[in-house]
């Protein structure tokens, strides 16, 4: 039978196993609800995003406008001009908090997230050769973008190892890659005329506006993919944290397990930078609050893809009304708030002599 066993774990929580097919995990019930609350968090201000604008809606017409009711204007307002938007939102945030998550963990360290170790700065570089040299369309521009990351994902990875990868080493190397890569977006946008440069300093500031259904339709198939891949894989997390000779001395197979979870994070993070641009900080920022809230020596994974969702659904919901009728592109919101937890992470860093 495929009925699930649950019950009570020694060490907390619950513990779910499937006997047919060998399968168990141990839930933390604190970061179930953690998950909840930030879910529910997250699409209040969804609903709230979908009712301001220049032409405002009842968040009573927003509801029955998500189930197919309502009056026409205010349904062509939120489902056509609107919803891409939010949803948009909400799985690229998913996708940056759980790739930092994926990468925190991996690394032992706070400062490894995609947007420091050069997965955001490789699909920069080549958006911006698309747009500046090429003179691609915006499909070409985020097919170009999803390639650069992953090369770079794969590049940092190669670079940072040497029978074996430690965190610091990582760090290090997508910190020196990124510069690189920030040499050539600097060197492609002086080649650039003013309209290129223009559509090109937009993209790279990280911006929702003008999201459609284009947008939302990859992140979601990446999700569907890749979030059931890294619950699969994050079991093995908890033994790669002990070091490689304990893991293998367990019977992990630990540069398959951790090449696999890698190549999770930068398809997960190439994916939504793919689609609203190198959005800094989301990545950095939603796996420290998750666990800090979840407290548990847990993975946390779907607990930092909601908050991550909650943090940009939020933030471009301040930078559209902050200034209205003028919109501040999300990456400017996001760096407010992340670039001074950044700093607070290498102060804490170079207080303790160590990655984090």
């Amino acid at each position: 039978m495929f009925r699930p066993v649950v019950h009570p774990s020694r060490a907390g929580g619950l513990v779910i196993r499937i006997p047919i097919v060998g399968w168990s995990t141990r839930v933390q019930l604190r970061a179930v609800a953690v998950s909840l609350v930030a879910l529910a968090l997250m699409f209040a201000v969804f609903a709230w995003s979908l009712a301001v604008g220049d032409f405002p809606v009842s968040i009573r017409n927003v509801l029955l406008s998500l189930v197919g009711q309502g009056d026409a204007d205010a349904r062509f307002i939120v489902r056509t001009l609107r919803l891409p938007r939010g949803l948009t939102a909400i799985l690229v945030g998913a996708s940056f908090g759980l790739s930092g998550a994926i990468f925190q963990r991996i690394a032992r360290n706070p400062l490894a997230s995609p947007d420091i170790i050069g997965v955001n700065a490789g699909a920069a570089a080549s958006a911006v050769f698309v747009i500046v040299i090429l003179k691609g369309s915006a499909l070409q521009t985020t097919i170009g973008a999803l390639l650069g990351a992953l090369v770079t994902g794969v590049a940092v990875y190669l670079l940072a190892y040497k029978r074996g990868v430690t965190g610091y080493r990582l760090v290090l190397v997508g910190i020196g890659v990124t510069s690189i890569l920030e040499s050539v977006v600097s060197y492609l946008l002086t080649r650039a005329r003013i309209f290129d440069a223009q559509k090109a300093t937009v993209w790279l500031t990280g911006s929702l506006n003008g999201r459609g259904w284009e947008h939302v339709h990859p992140v979601s198939l990446a999700l569907l993919v890749l979030l059931p891949a890294s619950l699969f894989l994050a079991r093995h997390l908890k033994v790669l944290e002990l070091g490689d000779d304990t893991a293998a001395g367990l019977g992990a197979r630990v540069e398959l397990t951790r090449g696999a979870l890698l190549m999770v994070g930068v398809a997960l993070a190439a994916v939504a930078t793919a689609s609203a641009g190198p959005v800094g900080f989301v990545a950095l920022v939603a796996p420290q609050i998750a666990r800090r809230l979840v407290r548990a020596r847990t993975v946390a994974l779907i607990p930092s893809a909601a908050i991550g969702a909650l943090l940009l659904e939020a933030s471009d919901l301040v930078g559209r009304r902050i200034v209205a009728p003028t919109e501040l592109p999300v990456g400017v919101i996001t760096a407010i708030v992340g670039a001074p937890y950044l700093l607070y992470l290498l102060a804490r860093a170079n207080r303790i002599g160590s990655g984090g």
